[in-house]
């Protein structure tokens, strides 16, 4: 009876081996300790940043916006001090990039603020472009720019022409001297993202995103659902994350540096500052 018993308990070891390794390898967590940040909190000026960004990939110089006042800040990690230039009136601006040397920012109505990167170094930015009517109606929040090709990836997060509960919809901007176009659109499937976690019975509301330079993965994060949400360069959803309230306030901005290193960055509260999180690339 023993011996039998045994091999019951045997089996069924076995079996739950089995489902053990059926489970998805969890990417995020294999690259990045997403428990164990270096943390920069942000000065006053910043408690509502609301976008990050790094010329080129180079971690030297971090930029910032907050989504009430029109300037682009300037800081180097860890250092207090940060330099600014005003670019336009106060406003609601989510998010900002940096390609070929012209700043891009985004408006949560889909207008986008454009000027040379040479113009940060002063107090105001005098070569301004606004371009407007280029995005559907609707309120966005997360911008990215590509080096390589030049073109800007635009999700939305809340927009008539979705339903946030099944589908969030991209778009792919190309830049030229006078304005910029859509030349295409992809979408988020919510399903894939249900599939991984619960998190998203409400709708999905992107507020981030950013492509990681050494997997060519995207991934994009949501204040409102906690998530990091992890695709392959064809939207495909790869896996999804809860992201933990205290220590991720509340994530509007996400960039990686040229050695893939994670930044996210948080709007401050009444406890605690805005700050930014570093979580540096695992070496395998």
């Amino acid at each position: 009876m023993a011996t039998f018993l045994q091999h019951i308990g045997m089996l069924a070891l076995l079996t739950l081996g089995g489902c053990d390794s059926t489970k998805k390898e969890q990417v995020v967590y294999k690259d990045y300790d997403l428990g164990k940040p270096d943390k920069f909190n942000m000065p006053e000026s910043l408690f509502e940043i609301s976008g990050i960004t790094l010329n080129q990939g180079n971690p030297d110089t971090i930029y910032a916006i907050q989504d009430e006042d029109g300037r682009l800040y300037r800081l180097g990690w860890d250092e207090p001090k940060q330099l600014n230039a005003k670019f336009s009136k106060k406003g609601d601006y989510e998010d900002v990039t940096i390609i070929r040397n012209n700043v891009y920012v985004l408006k949560s109505n889909g207008a986008i603020y454009n000027f040379p990167l040479t113009e940060a170094v002063f107090e105001e930015v005098e070569q301004i472009r606004e371009m407007k009517k280029i995005l559907p109606k609707g309120e966005y929040e997360g911008m990215f720019g590509d080096e390589a090709s030049g073109k800007i990836y635009i999700l939305c997060k809340n927009c008539e022409q979705d339903n946030s509960k099944s589908s969030v919809t991209g778009y792919i901007l190309e830049p030229d001297k006078d304005s910029a176009k859509i030349s295409e659109t992809f979408s988020i499937q919510v399903d894939e993202i249900k599939a991984i976690t619960g998190k998203v019975e409400r709708g999905f509301r992107p507020s981030g995103l950013a492509k990681n330079p050494v997997t060519n993965d995207w991934y994009i994060i949501s204040a409102v659902n906690k998530l990091l949400v992890v695709t392959d360069n064809q939207w495909k959803v790869k896996e999804a994350y809860a992201l933990n309230g205290n220590q991720f306030i509340q994530p509007e901005g996400i960039i990686f540096d040229k050695q893939g290193n994670l930044y996210i960055s948080n709007e401050g509260d009444d406890l605690f500052s805005g700050n930014i999180l570093k979580f540096k690339k695992k070496n395998r």
